[in-house]
């Protein structure tokens, strides 16, 4: 039994020595304090490689190895999903570093931290915005980068996010029959986020909203009301002459005509009496 502890302790203690010879010590000169960092970034040790290169930063700063730091030390957070903090490296390795060939991609990750930063479509979009920015800015930046085709994928998910947004805030306002805030909702969608999978169905729901206001307003605004679903049909045929919502629309166009044509022919009667 003894002889089992003492080799666990000479064991333990061994471990423990490899490991303290794996950490950045006093004395360490920056170019071992770096082959440390590296060691433990490509051991996928994320959290001590973010550690040991906050230490090279420090005491590198101005030097090449100090911009490599920089630059791992903003990897290391994003290998460990801490997207604003690796946000925030990215950025400025871009300030301390203009003219570095990793430039291009320590932006490109900076717009990836806050893309993976932007939360479902029911809560708060600031990140999403932000992310959109960054990749735009990407793309101006670098049109003829591999990561280009890349980043335009990610500003149409994201803006999809942006438009199923408006979209549901619009369906709410369906739900408890505030059909004119709904409406202008609707039209939110269609307006800023056009190319988006939710434009379509947005422009047929706005038809759908204008007819319902109309039908359940006073006579004397009905008229206008009722106009209105038939301007957002127009539009949809201008802008979805082939939308898989069509038959839906039409329907609507129909409902909207008759509704139309009733407050007309009763205003041509209260006029003749």
């Amino acid at each position: 039994m003894i002889r089992t502890l003492t080799i666990f302790a000479l064991a333990l203690l061994t471990l423990t020595s490899c490991r303290n010879e794996e950490l950045i010590r006093p004395g360490d000169s920056l170019e071992v304090a770096f082959d440390k960092a590296m060691n433990q970034f490509e051991s996928e040790n994320y959290s001590e490689a973010a550690r040991a290169f906050e230490t090279v930063v420090s005491i590198g700063r101005g030097t090449d190895i100090g911009q490599d730091a920089q630059f791992y030390l903003a990897e290391s957070y994003f290998e460990q999903n801490r997207y604003l903090l690796a946000a925030s490296e990215y950025s400025r390795y871009v300030q301390f570093h203009p003219n570095s060939e990793r430039r291009q991609r320590a932006e490109y990750n900076e717009a990836l931290s806050y893309y993976h930063l932007s939360p479902r479509y029911r809560l708060d979009q600031s990140y999403t915005n932000t992310a959109i920015e960054r990749f735009r800015l990407f793309i101006a930046r670098y049109p003829n980068s591999e990561l280009r085709e890349e980043a335009a994928d990610k500003i149409v998910e994201l803006r999809s996010k942006l438009a199923h947004r408006d979209y549901n805030a619009a369906e709410f306002y369906m739900r408890i029959s505030r059909y004119n805030s709904a409406a202008i909702y609707f039209g939110l969608v269609i307006d800023n986020y056009p190319e988006t999978s939710w434009a379509e169905l947005a422009l047929v729901r706005q038809i759908e909203a204008y007819v319902i206001y109309a039908e359940n307003s006073v006579q004397q605004r009905q008229e206008e009301r009722f106009r209105s679903a038939l301007e957002s049909y127009n539009r949809y045929l201008q802008l979805f002459p082939r939308g898989e919502n069509r038959s839906r629309a039409e329907d609507l166009y129909d409902r909207a005509n008759r509704g139309l044509n009733a407050v007309l022919s009763q205003d041509v009667t209260a006029n003749g009496n």
